[in-house]
This record gives structure tokens, sequence and C-alpha cells, in this order.
């Protein structure tokens, strides 16, 4: 499991679905359908490939967890930590 730097996940994610995103600015509390073309295929593949990267499982019930870059940086971290 990759969870370094989530932030960085989540921004490699976003840039691999749409590259031409890279260097924009990226609101942390705005949804990334709110602040850029970025529709409902985007998302999916976008989620796929966090999951990719970081090797977390992420069920449908998550999705809404990654709408934006901080709520998915916290997603991230929650499921970094060890169970106990």
């Amino acid at each position: 499991m990759n969870t370094d730097n989530p932030e960085q996940q989540i921004r490699a994610a976003l840039y691999s679905v749409a590259p031409d995103l890279e260097g924009e600015a990226l609101a942390a509390d705005v949804r990334y359908r709110d602040q850029f073309e970025f529709d409902s295929m985007d998302f999916l593949r976008f989620v796929i490939e966090l999951h990719r990267r970081t090797g977390i499982e992420i069920a449908e019930s998550d999705y809404p967890r990654l709408e934006t870059l901080a709520a998915g940086v916290a997603f991230l971290r929650e499921k970094a930590r060890p169970a106990g």
C-alpha cells in the first residue's frame, strides 16, 4: 500500500486521468466537477487510478469521500492507519 504523501497521490491520479489539469489551481474543498470539466467517467477513471497507485480498496460507497482534494487526503490517511 503506497499512501506516502496522500495529496501527491491524488494529484498524480487526477493528472493521469486529465493531464490538462496539471499546473491548474486546485481548490482543496471544492468538488472536482465544480472546478473543471470532470464528468462521472473521469471520476471513475480517477478512482481506478487512485486504487492502482495506492493499493487501497475503494468501495462505491466511499466515492463521495473522494470528490475534493481535502476529503480525499483525509480518506487516504484514514485508510493508511493501522487497524486497532
